[in-house]
């Protein structure tokens, strides 16, 4: 399964892609050495502060469909923010947001939304991890051979993997469903 994952942003959506390399997902077992993760690709997308809103939102989604296009993604998550310390990004981020949903709507992709929260507590086992504990996991958890210098697309990749821990349990809960019956 190949997931997409995204860190959203007006001038910078972080993404990154991972595939799950077993039937079982991430709970492998008696597969010691072998990491069920993948890193595919990770980065960011960029828009100009100086361009109108609409065109910065028309990048988001031009480049969007390049990824889709390159990477085929079986199923994207997306960070959810609930509270904004700063209200003046919090437009700006919904729109963002916005346009990466319809975007994987328009082209039938499965997508889900994640609270950071909950990305941390999946990548590091604790909720109010620090941005350069999870850089740190996502690292490890992926064995990348070099440190990743972008927050958002680190963030991205924490919530690709997120996403790939919520369906690897999911295709557990369903096999137990199938196997009582």
């Amino acid at each position: 399964m190949i997931i997409l994952g995204i860190d959203p942003g007006t001038a910078t959506t972080g993404y990154g892609v991972i595939k799950s390399l077993s039937r079982e997902g991430c709970h492998q077992k008696g597969k010691k050495n072998q990491n069920p993760l993948k890193c595919l690709g990770f980065g960011c997308i960029k828009t100009d502060s100086k361009l109108a809103t609409g065109e910065r939102l028309k990048r988001i989604h031009n480049e969007l469909n390049k990824l889709i296009r390159e990477y085929k993604p079986d199923i994207i998550y997306v960070e959810n923010v609930y509270f904004f310390k700063n209200l003046k990004t919090a437009m700006p981020v919904s729109q963002a947001k916005g346009v990466i949903l319809f975007t994987a709507a328009k082209k039938k992709i499965p997508t889900y939304e994640v609270a950071p929260l909950e990305v941390k507590m999946s990548i590091v086992g604790y909720g109010r991890a620090e941005k350069k504990q999870i850089q740190k996991m996502v690292e490890n958890l992926l064995k990348l051979n070099t440190p990743l210098k972008s927050d958002d697309a680190a963030d991205a990749l924490g919530i690709a993997i997120c996403g790939a821990f919520k369906e690897s349990f999911k295709r557990r809960l369903d096999k137990q469903k199938f196997t009582k019956l």
